[in-house]
């Protein structure tokens, strides 16, 4: 057992300083810090967002929604900047109270009304205009059930290896080493299925894809400091062929610029026009934008 190996006091006591590269924001308490309305544009949906993997969802969701010609689907996108503490202002908070984006502003109805968690925007989203969710079981329940699986998975690739392996101030064997064994099981999982289908819950694409997607897509093209040659991902062949099918749609080339630093806001289809052209070219280069 090594000198620096931590035991516990009976009862835990918060350290501000002992946060890393997040201990200007993270704290063991929820509510707003600071008293700011959220920009509000035209459109029927306003996203309040960051292109991080859970923020990508939403936004491919949206552009997906587009491209299959829901003109209904337009929305804003409002960059929220985690680092300097946006997901705390008041505006954010009456969205998602959990201070975490996605966030989503539906004012598409009579009635306006928030969703958050990027899942639950997904599967309102799919059901709002009947697309990318199948009606029929079981078929639907399949899909639900991957999407269900990403949302619990994504822990532990996230907060679980890429804090340990990328964000923590210090870097130890051990919690590495457990949660790039997680990582690499979860690509397993997902590289079993998609040895059967062509994606995850089928033969259709869905937004269990989608949800999937952002995630093992970044890190199978090498976010977290190239951790897909840390972790061998090349090995998993079924995900990286389903990967390389997502990569080439133009929904998912849109999406994934949104709230990055290519874009930082999207408010309408023009303002892809103004980019680099050879950020929409279908083999993806970069994992990330941010």
């Amino acid at each position: 057992m090594s000198d620096d190996t931590y035991t516990p006091p009976k009862v835990w006591t918060f350290d501000p300083e002992n946060g890393g590269q997040f201990a200007g924001i993270n704290r063991p308490t929820a509510g707003a810090r600071e008293d700011h309305v959220l920009p509000e544009g035209d459109h029927p949906f306003q996203l309040y967002s960051l292109g991080t993997p859970n923020g990508v969802k939403v936004t491919i969701m949206f552009e997906e929604l587009l491209e299959a010609g829901f003109s209904d689907a337009e929305y804003d996108a409002w960059l929220i900047k985690i680092f300097e503490g946006n997901q705390f202002w008041s505006g954010f908070v009456d969205l998602n109270p959990n201070s975490k984006i996605p966030a989503l502003l539906d004012k598409s109805g009579p009635e306006r009304f928030r969703v958050f968690e990027s899942g639950s925007i997904l599967l309102h989203l799919a059901e709002k205009f009947d697309y990318l969710l199948p009606k029929a079981q079981p078929a639907r329940a399949e899909t639900l059930s991957w999407l269900m699986w990403q949302m619990g998975s994504a822990p532990s690739m996230g907060g679980g290896f890429g804090h340990f392996y990328v964000y923590a101030p210090e870097r130890y064997k051990y919690p590495i080493d457990r949660y790039a064994m997680e990582t690499k099981r979860l690509f397993a999982v997902a590289d079993m299925q998609l040895a059967r289908t062509e994606y995850l819950a089928g033969s259709d694409y869905t937004i269990a894809d989608i949800a999937a997607y952002t995630w093992l897509g970044n890190l199978y093209h090498g976010a977290y400091n190239r951790c897909d040659i840390f972790l061998s991902l090349d090995e998993y062949e079924n995900v990286g062929r389903w990967i390389r099918a997502i990569d080439a749609r133009p929904g998912a080339i849109r999406g994934r610029l949104v709230n990055t630093q290519a874009m930082a806001e999207r408010h309408s289809a023009a303002d892809f026009e103004a980019l680099d052209q050879s950020l929409f070219d279908p083999i993806r280069k970069r994992p990330d934008l941010l």
